[in-house]
């Protein structure tokens, strides 16, 4: 074998076995913790209601009360945060564009010295600096990511992140209410599938950390778990004050 071809079996070897997780968790985590949130809250709230020792119409009106509002709010809580990142983000590359209007040699300069700090050679940087800045987008790009941290094409989307936290939350949210609307006239049934989809969302999770995935599913069991616990001892002593 060649010692080209020696070469491209090493760096096919390499590529194969040299590969990542997604550290930013993709569509994965949002959707996953947006899931969680809705499950913890509406199980915590419901089951804070059945210790009341309330009737179960009463605990499902809760629960599809409780769906609602919360999907809605962080549907509009997420819609605002990213509207107003998008604003932010675009009010300084305007910022920015100017600057390299108006001062592109200052701003060709500040480029080259920034490539030099992270050790390329003056004269390299100077000429990698002057070839990127010959067009303006391409520019304004560079100095985007380089200064800003941020990738101009690649901003979220208001819009997206909304109707992805209303669904995600929405699905989350669902799963206690959903043996009562089966047609169940008791809690244990809504707290046992509550349980197993606490379990399931931290195995899930366990994709995007360095957790195993029964250790992520059991801590998430404990920690919702725990959440509908006090909220029902909460929910009966409340109600027998009430009372």
């Amino acid at each position: 074998m060649s010692i080209i071809e020696t070469e491209a079996a090493l760096h096919v070897a390499h590529r194969d076995n040299h590969t990542h997780r997604d550290v930013n968790g993709g569509w994965l985590r949002p959707a996953v913790f947006g899931a969680m949130d809705g499950l913890v809250s509406n199980l915590a709230l419901m089951t804070g209601v059945a210790g009341g020792s309330v009737s179960h119409q009463t605990i499902v009106i809760t629960g599809l009360a409780g769906l609602a509002a919360g999907a809605f709010s962080m549907a509009a809580g997420e819609y605002t945060s990213v509207a107003s990142q998008r604003e932010l983000v675009q009010a300084e590359l305007d910022v920015e564009r100017r600057e390299l209007r108006k001062h592109p040699q200052d701003e060709e300069r500040e480029l080259a010295a920034l490539y030099e700090s992270r050790g390329v050679d003056s004269a390299l940087a100077r000429e990698v600096a002057k070839q990127l800045s010959r067009d303006p987008e391409q520019a304004l790009e560079i100095h985007a990511r380089e200064e800003l941290g941020i990738d101009p094409g690649d901003l979220p989307s208001p819009a997206v992140a909304a109707v992805s936290s209303f669904g995600s939350f929405a699905l989350g949210a669902l799963l206690p209410v959903l043996p009562y609307l089966l047609g169940a006239t008791v809690l244990w049934p809504a707290l046992l599938l509550a349980l197993i989809g606490l379990f399931a969302c931290g195995a899930i999770v366990a994709r995007v950390t360095a957790r195993t995935w029964w250790y992520s599913g059991i801590r998430q069991l404990a920690l919702g778990g725990a959440a509908a616990g006090v909220t029902y001892v909460l929910g009966s002593l409340f109600g027998t004050a009430v009372g």
